[in-house]
């Protein structure tokens, strides 16, 4: 696991290949990322299906819920069959795009 922090925002990279045992450990160290938006880099998984996505979601919630965003960075994926409380993205450009809009609308009060 690989972690960058750039300004507020911790960019969190797999780089084991080890879906499950990452999301163990992002889990397990999330008193570290809690209040800092969070990009979650799966760019270096080839095939990573809803479900597995999915698994991510009780962990965005969380996150959601403390006013910080989270969101997920897939290459190849169905954005579409994604529930909308998950945000998954193309890109890290895209990703950064998404938290710079969130933190637009919150400092907004929306």
């Amino acid at each position: 696991m690989k972690v960058e922090e750039k300004g507020h925002t911790f960019i969190i990279k797999d780089t084991q290949g080890d879906l499950m045992a990452f999301l163990m450990k992002i889990t397990h160290q999330y008193k570290t990322y809690e209040k800092h938006n969070i990009i979650i880099d799966l760019l270096h998984h080839k095939e990573v299906t809803v479900d597995q996505a999915k698994l991510f979601l009780p962990l965005s919630k969380q996150h959601k819920k403390a006013l910080k965003s989270f969101v997920i960075v897939i290459s190849d994926f169905d954005y579409n069959a994604i529930p909308t409380k998950l945000t998954v993205v193309p890109t890290l450009l895209e990703a950064h795009d998404i938290i710079q809009m969130e933190e637009i609308e919150r400092d907004l009060g929306f």
